[in-house]
């Protein structure tokens, strides 16, 4: 159940919010981890490619962001230095399971690793096919595509967490595009790739509170 607390904090800029909660209104953090968990499990799958492993990168970003809240020196949006400490946190991720791997002699092909059909599109077979060609991407360019197109980030926030251009922004993009088809682009709202569930996101906003 929403507070009347946490329904006034709704209408204050993240800023706002960031600062109550340093000041001890610990609660208030659920409304910025709500509001920024579609975006922050896409950019994770962008890079890992495992909706289990992002969750888990989300709760120990989400974490790890809320005890550095206090060095938040608001010389970027909010949500831009989250999404900085959510892609770290995946590359890092990403760096370690390439090391197990390489030490184990275990190293797989991960290009079909979810085959689990995705709901909530009418033709599921197809989005299957659009979420694959974009996990196929470069990472570079996957990591501009999901920004740009599936989360309708600016250039500008773009350029600020990636830390580019604005030309290598538009070219990556255009890059991307070029390197999926055109006729899939065309039957999919890519706002509906890697669906971010209530259940996922109860299950995300429920174990970052007890852990802080």
């Amino acid at each position: 159940m929403i507070s009347a607390k946490q329904s006034t904090a709704k209408t204050m800029t993240d800023e706002e919010t960031v600062e109550l909660i340093i000041k001890g209104e610990k609660s208030l953090y659920e409304n910025l981890m709500r509001k920024y968990n579609s975006r922050m499990f896409r950019i994770s799958m962008s890079i890992i490619d495992d909706d289990m492993e992002a969750e888990d990168i989300m709760q120990t970003a989400y974490i790890n962001a809320y005890r550095q809240l206090s060095a938040f020196n608001h010389k970027s949006s909010f949500a831009t230095w989250l999404t900085r400490i959510v892609i770290n946190e995946s590359l890092l991720h990403k760096k370690q399971k390439q090391r197990r791997e390489h030490l184990y002699s275990k190293i797989k092909i991960t290009e079909n690793h979810s085959e689990t059909p995705l709901k909530s599109l009418m033709n599921k077979e197809l989005k299957n096919i659009l979420e694959k060609a974009v996990l196929t991407l470069p990472e570079k360019y996957r990591l501009v595509f999901v920004m740009r197109e599936m989360e309708e980030m600016s250039t500008n926030e773009t350029m600020e967490v990636l830390n580019i251009g604005e030309s290598n922004v538009k070219i990556r993009l255009t890059r991307a595009k070029e390197m999926l088809r055109n006729e899939l682009s065309n039957q999919f709202k890519t706002q509906q790739l890697f669906d971010f569930h209530l259940t996922r996101c109860d299950r995300v906003v429920n174990f970052v509170m007890d852990k802080i």
